[in-house]
């Protein structure tokens, strides 16, 4: 039966994809591709937060949502004033709007890919997954998202570091940085939005399709074989263990 919840969820998962594939069109730089980027962003965390309403209740899935939103939020705020966790970087004034010089979407990318990445390292562990495991996994799994994300991001001028890295002028810090907050996020999760025996279908689908979509994205649109193939080989992986993970979870 097609809830309403149902509906919003698919409708946002919609915008989403519409919009990745339209932002490589539009003009870097321009006002166009600002907006695709807040569209996916937005849609991506609505698709999420009805996936989590679906299964975990309205109040408890969104009071989730909100609770990471802030947090994350927080952290960047932390962040954009001392450096920790990431490193030194800077946000620019393209995305609006803004609060304390943090962009309101970013936020809300943490719970939009956090919760894919939770479900889907759960899927992946089959018989292993428990809550430590998860918590790691799942980590990796957000943190695997950020070599994709990070170079994009940079690349349209959203944020800039202060001290250039290796990876398309990206330190290690950032990575590492992820990783800490992405422990921290998972954590949460395990405590709010508890697992079931079956990782949840929609969830694992959402991460699968974004590292097919970013890694075809950068190969073919983009032009970047160099974050093509290491966000291939970070995210690919997990997501294709999860993905065989939950159909065999199905099956048995």
């Amino acid at each position: 039966m097609t809830t309403s919840t149902d509906r919003v969820g698919r409708a946002a998962a919609a915008v989403t994809a519409v919009a990745m594939v339209a932002t490589p069109l539009a003009r870097q730089g321009g006002v166009v591709r600002r907006m695709l980027t807040s569209a996916v962003v937005t849609g991506l965390f609505t698709s999420t937060t009805s996936r989590a309403a679906r299964r975990w209740g309205v109040g408890r899935g969104v009071v989730t949502a909100a609770a990471v939103a802030v947090g994350t939020a927080a952290v960047e705020r932390l962040g954009t004033g001392t450096g920790v966790p990431f490193g030194r970087y800077h946000y620019t004034r393209s995305l609006q709007p803004q609060v304390k010089g943090v962009p309101a979407v970013v936020p809300l990318a943490w719970f939009a890919m956090a919760l894919p990445a939770r479900d889907t390292a759960h899927a992946a562990l089959g018989a292993r997954s428990n809550r430590r495991n998860r918590v790691l996994l799942g980590a990796a799994a957000l943190t695997a998202w950020d070599a994709f994300l990070d170079p994009q991001m940079v690349g349209e001028g959203f944020w800039a570091w202060e001290r250039r890295g290796r990876y398309r002028g990206i330190p290690v810090t950032n990575f590492v940085g992820w990783f800490v907050t992405a422990v921290v996020v998972m954590v949460a999760l395990e405590r709010a939005l508890p697992v079931d025996e079956q990782a949840d279908a929609g969830l694992v689908g959402t991460y699968a399709a974004m590292t097919a979509m970013e890694s075809v994205g950068f190969a073919v649109f983009f032009r970047d074989r160099v974050v093509a193939a290491v966000g291939t080989l970070t995210m690919a992986p997990i997501a294709v263990a999860g993905a065989w993970g939950w159909w065999r979870g199905r099956r048995g």
